[in-house]
């Protein structure tokens, strides 16, 4: 059977400008989806609407587009997409594969000091039959298998669910549903078949592969690229005031971004076009150059 060409995303969430370590990751998807005649999709993850800023995602459209990276089809967003998350939901609570959780923050932290490993879930909740009158999460009851993969980048990964995160969050408290189950159902919605996203979220695709077992999804190829670090080895993110990405160049930004990638791009280049630039990066795209890096500055 033929290889079928990539269709990956790039899925921000609308919570300020996309700075370096964004824009970094995007080319990565991108560049890996155009070199193999893929398609590259674009999602707003816009659920933690407390977090979302007014105007942010028309402002992440406008950089990426300024960057000529252009995406395929409409913009996918989730918050359109809630019934279907509260449908599936529903399923699982038929079956029992879900269960309500009244535990605190503090509770778990007192509860973590007479058990081990910590910041694993102990199970208090996971024979509860009936909702409780407070304010509950919902959590999925994994089990003892062993979830294994290949990273296209960080090798060959194996993941005991229960034992290394015991059973975690499809929906919280605020009835906001979680970001690894939401994501596992909107990459089956868009037909993702190829993720490239930063070395900072492997320890979550363990957990959206069980989910993907648990629900008959396909799971699909995996890219964890190195993130990019400040001078105090911290990733570059909106919580360590990480500036947004300079618009006045763009043709610097991604020759720069290219050398991070390190794909070598020659020095004629500096002053090149977007165009010429991603013209080239796509012919000469070579991820493996990445192999077993977790972090570049």
């Amino acid at each position: 059977m033929d290889k079928q060409p990539p269709i990956g995303r790039f899925a921000p969430s609308p919570t300020g400008p996309l700075h370096l370590g964004s824009l970094y990751t995007a080319l990565a998807g991108f560049l890996q989806a155009r070199s193999q005649q893929g398609r590259w999709l674009l999602r707003i993850d816009d659920l933690d609407t407390l977090r979302n800023i007014k105007g942010s995602a028309d402002t992440i459209l406008k950089t990426l587009e300024s960057f000529g990276l252009h995406w395929d089809d409409e913009v996918y967003c989730q918050s359109r997409h809630i019934d279907v998350y509260n449908d599936i939901i529903s399923d699982l609570q038929r079956n029992r594969l879900i269960y309500p959780c009244t535990c605190s923050r503090k509770k778990l932290t007192t509860s973590a000091r007479k058990q081990a490993p910590p910041d694993i879930y102990p199970g208090i909740c996971r024979n509860r039959q009936t909702p409780p009158d407070c304010p509950y999460a919902l959590r999925i009851k994994t089990d003892n298998r062993i979830i294994a993969f290949r990273d296209e980048l960080q090798g060959l990964i194996f993941h005991n669910i229960a034992e290394q995160d015991g059973d975690f969050i499809v929906q919280r408290k605020d009835r906001v549903i979680a970001y690894q189950f939401a994501v596992v159902i909107d990459d089956n919605l868009q037909h993702v078949n190829h993720i490239v996203r930063g070395f900072d979220l492997l320890d979550a695709t363990p957990k959206q592969i069980y989910l993907q077992q648990l629900l008959g999804f396909t799971t699909p190829g995996y890219m964890h690229v190195p993130i990019i670090v400040d001078e105090q080895g911290y990733k570059l993110s909106k919580q360590t005031q990480a500036t947004a990405v300079d618009l006045t160049a763009p043709h610097g930004v991604i020759f720069k971004l290219l050398v991070l990638l390190k794909q070598n791009p020659p020095i004629e280049l500096q002053q090149a076009s977007v165009t010429e630039l991603l013209s080239w990066a796509i012919a000469h795209w070579h991820p493996l150059l990445l192999k077993n890096t977790h972090a570049v500055s």
